[in-house]
């Protein structure tokens, strides 16, 4: 008993900051290197998603400066709408303050936790204080702040508050010291900077590195992005704690309206089917159902047939803009896209995009250079545990011209570039890495790449019988003024008239053996 006291005076609760502050490894923080890669992420993220919002065509400048061996100081800026006063400390020192956890719709950051994380892992490191700067209109003046996170409350704290003048309309500045690692090449910022403007060609992005290297991705598309619509749940993805909670909270007044109003995709004909067959009266007040009677409605969703959620909440990038996309970064001789349709995956929409760039510059590999995206953000960890990198391993690239070990990635000059997106993408952890091995969303995968499989094995073929076309024609030519020199003899003829007329005839047949190549491409 007195045990007991003892281990009783002893527990607390623990703040989700105090969690990841020692489980930071969870949001991707486990080195370096990659501390600088998710800060620079989570800051864009935000970013393209507020200009988005506001229907502005995205400016991005980051800029990342090396104070010392392990220390960097990272900023982010925008042209996005900026942030009331008042919402800044929450924003960027709150774990799990956001808009997007419960909305329904497709977004790049859900769940509240990815700058105020990167502020969290800054003041841990350096003891320094997130600078933010942010004005809301050409006639207001800018709000600075500088913020730390208070781990044990997860509640911010200012440590300074002004407001200023910036000579700018509108934005979001965040400066964010760290300790960190700086590399180039693959799963680098560089690498992942490269990605984004890939898959938002819509988007300008002015980066300075830690070297003073300018480097400029143009914007290749001036169109807005098509803004996903924000849908109620579907019957099919909530799960009975959840369907219980929805009960308790809902302004409905009887279990028919809770049905058709709470939900998508059901109509006062379809709430009445699931009451009948739950055996329950459609006018029952929410508050009187009992568990067991919930039990009954859940099973009895189950068993009534109810349209796929409607797709206006999703935003796919499309066929011609991810080839734009491929072209502007991208330097190769053979291009295609495809934009599945929308599939269903636990109640949610998601729809899976592929797009393929081959040859050009890009060099011979061992393996295919590999591109995965979730909501248009490049994941660049975790390759051998998503989803995507699954089913390409499982095509039979052979089929489409490529080489391809057993159990590997094809090998190649191929850039493969693997877009999902979703209201909810089923991600294997917190860090968003990797993408969970859903049957659903392994078989449009799997669809996507057998699409853009046949046209690169197409226009494989296609090259090939060219070339070898070319080649024969060339050996042909070599033989010119020997066969000329024959037939001169025969004939009694001048070799070089013969000489002529074989080299006209054989300029004039080369474009018919391979006109029809030439055309395609």
């Amino acid at each position: 008993m007195v045990i007991a006291h003892e281990l009783a005076k002893k527990q607390r609760e623990i703040s989700v900051s105090e969690f990841f502050t020692k489980n930071r490894h969870l949001l991707g923080f486990d080195n370096p290197k990659k501390a600088l890669l998710i800060t620079v992420k989570e800051a864009v993220d935000n970013s393209l998603d507020a200009c988005e919002e506001a229907k502005v065509l995205p400016e991005i400048i980051i800029e990342i400066k090396q104070i010392s061996d392990n220390r960097f100081i990272v900023t982010v800026e925008d042209n996005g709408p900026g942030i009331v006063k008042e919402q800044i400390p929450k924003v960027f020192a709150k774990l799990l303050y956001g808009s997007k956890f419960h909305s329904m719709k497709q977004s790049r950051g859900q769940q509240g936790i990815g700058i105020s994380a990167a502020a969290m892992y800054g003041q841990l490191t350096t003891g320094k204080p997130t600078k933010i700067l942010s004005k809301i209109s050409p006639k207001a003046k800018a709000n600075y702040c500088e913020l730390h996170l208070d781990t044990r409350t997860n509640e911010p704290e200012i440590v300074k508050e002004e407001t200023i003048d910036w000579d700018k309309n509108q934005g979001t500045r965040v400066e964010i010291e760290l300790e960190a690692k700086y590399n180039k090449g693959r799963q680098s910022v560089d690498d992942y900077l490269k990605q984004v403007a890939i898959a938002n060609p819509n988007t300008t992005i002015i980066y300075k590195n830690p070297e003073g290297k300018k480097i400029v991705f143009e914007r290749a598309v001036k169109e807005l992005i098509k803004q996903p619509k924000e849908i109620k749940p579907h019957p099919y993805g909530v799960e009975l704690g959840i369907l219980v909670k929805m009960l308790k909270s809902t302004k409905a007044r009887t279990l028919q309206a809770f049905l058709s109003h709470d939900f998508t995709r059901v109509s006062n004909k379809i709430a009445k089917e699931i009451c009948t067959k739950a055996a329950l009266n459609p006018k029952l007040k929410p508050s009187q159902i009992s568990r067991e009677d919930i039990d009954k409605i859940f099973k009895a969703i189950q068993e009534v047939k109810i349209r796929a959620p409607p797709t206006n909440c999703l935003s796919p990038i499309g066929e011609d803009v991810i080839i734009k996309g491929l072209k502007k970064e991208i330097k190769a001789d053979f291009y295609a896209a495809v934009t599945r349709s929308p599939a269903v995956y636990r109640g949610n929409p998601f729809q899976v995009e592929a797009g393929i760039a081959y040859g050009g510059d890009l060099l011979p590999a061992d393996l295919i250079t590999l591109m995965r995206f979730a909501n248009r953000v490049p994941l660049l960890y975790q390759q051998s545990a998503c989803a995507i990198t699954k089913s390409i391993i499982n095509t039979n690239w052979r089929n489409y011209g490529l080489s391809q070990s057993k159990g590997a990635l094809p090998a190649g000059s191929v850039v493969l570039f693997v877009h999902i997106i979703s209201v909810w993408v089923p991600f294997t952890s917190e860090s968003k890495e990797a993408i969970a091995h859903y049957p659903e969303i392994l078989k449009q995968i799997r669809l996507a790449l057998q699409d853009i499989g046949r046209k690169l094995g197409g226009y494989i073929r296609r090259t090939v019988k060219a070339e070898s076309q070319r080649d024969r024609a060339s050996l042909f030519e070599a033989y010119i003024p020997e066969l000329a020199s024959s037939l001169a003899k025969l004939a009694n003829e001048k070799k070089e008239n013969i000489e002529k007329n074989l080299k006209i005839r054989l300029k004039k047949d080369l474009p018919l053996l391979i006109g029809e190549h030439d055309k395609e491409n």
